[in-house]
């Protein structure tokens, strides 16, 4: 799956535990009528990925939606839901670098009344 919108937010790199478990997080707004704030988690060696990105990019991940149960002490079951990425694309096109100079031109109103208008449209 794919989501698509702005970075609003990148949040700094956790460790967990002795495991050294890896969470980084990310907060997309989405393009739609309806935008909605969508916090993305990468894990392990994934949070590098969001080193290259700032807030206000336009992006696109790629996702896997990822759920889990938990039971509490009391025995009800309880189930999470998170979203996490696992790539990450820039949809903001550059502007090329290396374009020689657009060459200054002059508008001429050679036209007159008196030309046949032979343009098709």
């Amino acid at each position: 799956m794919e989501i698509t919108g702005k970075i609003k937010l990148i949040n700094d790199e956790q460790t967990f535990g002795a495991s050294g478990f890896r969470k980084r997080e990310l907060v997309l707004t989405t393009n739609e009528q309806y935008p909605q704030m969508l916090m993305v988690e990468f894990v392990q060696d994934k949070c590098d990925l969001l080193n290259n990105y700032a807030v206000g990019q336009d992006v696109k991940i790629s996702i896997n939606l990822r759920g889990r149960e938990w039971i509490n002490p009391e025995g009800v079951a309880k189930y999470f839901n998170s979203i996490q990425g696992w790539r990450i694309e820039n949809l903001q096109t550059e502007a090329p670098q290396n374009l020689p100079p657009v060459a200054n031109f002059e508008t001429t109103d050679a036209t007159t009344e008196n030309e046949p208008d032979d343009l098709p449209f």
